[in-house]
């Protein structure tokens, strides 16, 4: 890092404190204003904010990661972009007719309170083992790529640069984050999209050039590292539906670890939980006025997130491209003897490679956007989890209680979210791989979630004590993985060599993570349906609105006033753009 780097990165820091503090000018210290904007946020920011919240350390660290090991296997969940289009044409109606703050008061209103109660508690459990711990994490993972050299000492101990990274992450974002509010983290979140999606395109162009070009690329890696339907396409008939990694004679490999099978239909359940039930996401449609810039938002963010296979994933590539030719010394690292990336060495692609390839001021830019990826992520995870613990459960239980006092408990809980997620690094220390832990996570908690919602809006039968049902059994599915998952994954208590081969354990531990949130989809659902259908059907005022059967004309007629032929085109577009990403990347 030179002294131009350092300049650039410090006025980046600038105007991000400038912008916050004009936005902290603006607030009230009100619930509405604090936690949604004052529902006032115009489409542009609807979608950047969207963007830049999806788009952090999982990406910058564990993407590139796995594009360097994995090539482009995992942009199946970055063309989930159709799943944004899903949110904005068929949800936010009615988030919007809700007028709600978060997703589980939305399942109160459908279904029950009980309901609500258990959603809250999965997404802040969510929240904790994936947004913030990740976070955090990849903080730590970015300074120790950078500056290695970096050390504190307080109190006798020693600190080495991931550990003061991650606590200088989580400081400067939660600065903003506790002071600004909701309107902070999207005003700020919009820059940080301008610096991230610049920085990023100059590191892939670059890279590039270092490397020789496109074609250089595809020469170095071969064409299975460019092959995005190897997931979804089995290898042999033999093995084909084996669900379990590694037993002796079951011992079924294909696809690496994720069979075709598991992505073609869980990846898209993960998607459509995330995009369209989450509250980290879906927050910032309902900061909008109205549900035309609430769905154009979420229209623009699509867009956007088609860049990440270019910008992260790409980069990956490159740098595993450069270790293996040894034209960029700096990332010799990352791979073997035999030039395979190293999977947790892999994890700091991204910011080795902005070491080696960006010269001085322009490295700066990509440093800054990088940084501004991971303060993005977690200030919208604080703001999700500050929101949900002050709405769902401190408001409902002191009903009285004043709008500063709301705020200051959203705060509060904000600061206690974060300690956690710190005490949680150690498990994603012990990861395979960054990227692969938080889907493995988000395939545990995300099927009986994204099962309510879906199947509530479109069978007005089901009631809330299937919802209830449904949540509870499939959260105590995804708990007993995890559950069991751990030990093996940190390694303690005598889990080196995981569980005896054959027993029910070792079975549960080594199922693919995308077969086992099948499971947990599929039971989700029964239990909704055979529960609802078991007992009394939900009253018909409480559905007023709340379910395709029950919109009325009137509301019908306001929703198709609010798109015209602009937001079609625009949508097919972005389906037409991820239908040529498919037919490109074909090995």
């Amino acid at each position: 890092m030179s002294s131009l780097d350092w300049v650039v990165i410090f006025g980046y820091f600038g105007i991000l404190l400038a912008l916050t503090w004009w936005v902290i000018l603006k607030n009230k210290d009100t619930a509405d204003d604090y936690f949604l904007a004052g529902r006032g946020l115009g489409w542009l920011i609807v979608g950047a904010s969207i963007f830049a919240s999806n788009i952090g350390s999982e990406h910058l660290v564990g993407l590139a990661g796995s594009g360097a090991t994995s090539g482009v296997a995992l942009a199946h969940y970055e063309l989930h972009a159709w799943c944004l289009l899903v949110l904005g044409w068929v949800l936010v109606p009615f988030y919007m007719r809700s007028r709600v703050y978060t997703m589980p008061e939305f399942l109160e209103r459908r279904f029950s309170p009980a309901s609500r109660t258990v959603l809250s508690l999965i997404s802040l459990v969510a929240y904790v083992l994936t947004k913030i711990a990740v976070g955090i994490f990849a903080g730590g993972v970015v300074f120790g790529a950078l500056l290695p050299e970096l050390h504190l000492n307080v109190f006798g101990m020693d600190f080495n640069s991931f550990w003061v990274g991650s606590v200088a992450v989580v400081m400067l974002t939660g600065l903003y984050t506790v002071m600004g509010g909701m309107r902070a983290v999207a005003y700020t979140e919009a820059l940080q999209t301008l610096v991230l999606v610049i920085g990023s395109l100059l590191l892939t162009v670059y890279g590039l050039r270092a490397l020789g070009g496109w074609d250089e690329l595809r020469v170095v890696l071969g064409s299975e590292m460019f092959n995005l339907w190897k997931p979804l396409i089995p290898e042999g008939v033999e093995g084909t539906w084996a669900p379990v990694k590694e037993a002796g004679r079951m011992a079924w490999y294909f696809n690496g670890n994720y069979p075709w099978l598991g992505m073609l239909f869980c990846a898209p359940i993960i998607g459509l939980w995330y995009w369209c039930t989450d509250q980290y996401i879906v927050q910032r449609t309902l900061s909008a006025p109205s549900e035309r810039e609430a769905r154009r938002g979420t229209i623009f963010a699509a867009l956007l997130k088609l860049l990440p296979v270019f910008i992260f994933i790409v980069p990956g590539m490159i740098a595993v491209a450069l270790a293996r030719t040894g034209r960029a010394p700096g990332l010799d690292s990352i791979v073997d003897a035999s030039g395979n990336a190293v999977a947790e060495a892999a994890q700091g692609a991204y910011p080795l490679l902005v070491q080696s390839v960006m010269p001085a001021g322009l490295r700066g830019i990509v440093v800054a956007g990088l940084l501004a990826a991971l303060m993005s992520s977690l200030a919208g995870v604080f703001n999700a989890c500050s929101t949900l613990f002050t709405i769902d459960f401190y408001q409902r239980f002191n009903p009285g209680a004043s709008q500063e006092k709301l705020v200051w408990v959203g705060r509060v809980a904000t600061t206690v979210m974060v300690l956690v997620g710190i005490l949680w690094i150690p498990v994603i220390q012990g990861a395979r791989g960054l990227y692969d832990y938080l889907q493995g996570v988000q395939g545990y908690l995300a099927p009986p979630i994204a099962a309510v919602f879906f199947f509530g809006v479109f069978m007005k039968r089901l009631n809330g004590k299937g919802c209830l049902a449904a949540l509870s059994v499939g959260f105590l599915m995804g708990v007993f993985r995890l559950a069991v998952d751990t030990p093996v994954t940190l390694k303690v208590g005598g889990f080196e060599a995981g569980y005896a081969e054959g027993s029910l354990l070792w079975i549960v531990n080594n199922i693919y993570f995308q077969y086992y949130s099948l499971l947990i989809f599929v039971v989700s659902v029964l239990v909704l349906i055979a529960v609802s259908y078991a007992t009394e059907p939900p009253a018909e005022e409480q559905l007023a609105g709340l379910t395709f059967a029950t919109v009325s004309a009137e509301e019908r007629r306001v929703s198709r006033a609010s798109w015209n032929h602009w937001d079609v085109i625009n949508s097919a577009a972005v389906m037409a753009l991820i239908v040529i990403a498919y037919l490109y990347f074909r090995g």
